[in-house]
């Protein structure tokens, strides 16, 4: 999508602090963190919301898990804990339109969220 912020991101043609990049992934720390650790990650592939995953996206998702828990145990979030999040839709929080795992560690979450 040429209008989309996170497809720009992953172009390379807006900057951003990476954390991690795969084959089908890139991870970077968000601009208005919600947490002292915030990470994307995001698919390289443009995909908008949640609700439109099919079937041959059950890999990539299963991927995208593991590469939270690799960041975490990397960063040193796993003894601690983190949360992971994702969003669907406006109601939910969703701000942008390509799918993204939030990685938030650093500090005690409480339940249930906002």
């Amino acid at each position: 999508m040429a209008d989309c912020i996170f497809c720009k991101i992953v172009k390379g043609e807006i900057p951003c602090k990476k954390s991690e990049e795969t084959e089908h992934f890139l991870a970077f720390h968000d601009i208005k963190p919600q947490a002292p650790a915030h990470i994307l990650i995001i698919p390289k592939q443009h995909i908008a919301r949640i609700s439109e995953l099919q079937n041959c996206h059950i890999s990539l998702m299963g991927e995208m898990l593991l590469l939270a828990a690799t960041i975490a145990r990397q960063q040193g979030f796993e003894q601690d804990g983190y949360r992971l999040v994702l969003n669907c839709g406006e109601n939910a929080g969703q701000e942008v339109f390509h799918i993204h795992l939030h990685l938030l560690a650093g500090r005690k979450f409480a339940w249930p969220p906002g």
